[in-house]
């Protein structure tokens, strides 16, 4: 695991797919308590907003496919809208800005035939309004494979992190040229040589960049202090927006919780306390793909991956750090009550 390409995509998996991202500025949801309805598919590095009392859910391995809750009238089930018109992608960030969902960049072929995917730098917005989808005259200036997407008003959206489309373009392609079964040593050194890199190796992106509507232009907050991020829960509070967590590199995760304090066209970081190790463990290895929110006051963080022993490894310099670690699905749930963290 985390050393090949996935069935489906050919995507390199240790990277994750990008939580949903409910924050507590989301609108109070009247569905009430209990289960809302099954979605129609399993999803798994797709896309989730919402806007009022409709949430949005889909693509990744639900394919083109985009869904759709009235919290208001949960009763009535999970409805399919426009499919998406792009090539199938894979960990797209995404985000809700001025009642449209906005898809950037993402991982699949470009034709069903490709031999491997590339990371996209298409960007297409999904209007409820029209039940419509529209790729839009702009490209993503780098990739944002994995990264987070947060709107900071209804005109401007931000993005955190994301894969280095060169690197990984070309990494997939030269495993997919490699005959496993009949040169299985050039292809573990393929895979050695790339998962082998310290994190800064892998040129992610560190800047916040921002896309704005009205003027379909791209523009920056500057750079993160910090290593970027992949898979990266994302919340806004009152005191910014946070990124819990992520890769920062294939198969290795952070503990770290940055903060974003977005004033005067700059982004100031600061960290807070970081996610706790587990009862009995003496280390926390750091999620991806874990989805995070507020309920009455309180920060949770829930599921995601990791591999148990990654950050031992990395700590002792050994970067290809889950190599021979076992992917594993988490079900800790985390509770940040008045700053400090506890095991709920």
């Amino acid at each position: 695991p985390d050393s090949r390409p996935c069935p489906k995509q050919q995507v390199p998996t240790g990277m994750t797919a990008p939580a949903a991202r409910p924050t507590e500025r989301t609108p109070a949801l009247t569905g009430g308590g209990g289960d809302w309805p099954r979605l129609p598919i399993g999803i798994k590095h797709g896309v989730a907003g919402q806007a009022g009392q409709r949430i949005y859910v889909g693509l990744g391995s639900a394919g083109s496919a985009l869904y759709t809750l009235n919290l208001a009238a949960a009763a009535d089930g999970w409805r399919e809208l426009a499919p998406f018109p792009g090539p199938v992608t894979d960990d797209a960030a995404a985000a809700m800005a001025g009642g449209r969902l906005y898809v950037f960049s993402g991982a699949g072929k470009a034709r069903p035939g490709d031999a491997a995917p590339i990371v996209f730098t298409d960007v297409h917005a999904y209007d409820p309004a029209s039940n419509a989808w529209r790729r839009l005259d702009t490209l993503t200036p780098v990739g944002l494979l994995g990264a987070s997407a947060r709107a900071l008003d209804d005109d401007r959206i931000a993005i955190f992190g994301g894969y280095d489309k060169t690197l990984f373009d070309n990494y997939v392609r030269d495993l997919q040229a490699i005959d496993k079964g009949r040169e299985p040593a050039r292809w573990q050194a393929l895979v050695d040589g790339y998962m082998g890199m310290e994190p800064k190796e892998y040129r992610w992106n560190a800047r916040v960049l921002v896309y704005t509507i009205s003027t379909n232009a791209w523009s920056d907050l500057g750079e993160t202090p910090y290593p970027p991020t992949t898979g990266a829960a994302l919340v806004e509070g009152d005191d910014g927006i946070l990124l819990i967590n992520g890769e920062i590199k294939p198969g290795l995760r952070t503990a770290q919780v940055s903060q974003a304090s977005i004033t005067d066209g700059e982004a100031r970081w600061s960290v807070g306390a970081p996610l706790p190790a587990l009862p009995g463990e003496d280390s926390q290895e750091g999620l991806a793909g874990a989805y995070a929110g507020f309920s009455n006051g309180a920060l949770i963080v829930a599921g995601g991956v990791n591999f148990p022993g990654a950050r031992g490894n990395a700590e002792a310099g050994r970067w290809y750090a889950h190599k021979g670690l076992a992917k594993t699905w988490r079900a800790d749930v985390y509770a940040r009550v008045d700053g400090a963290w506890k095991v709920a």
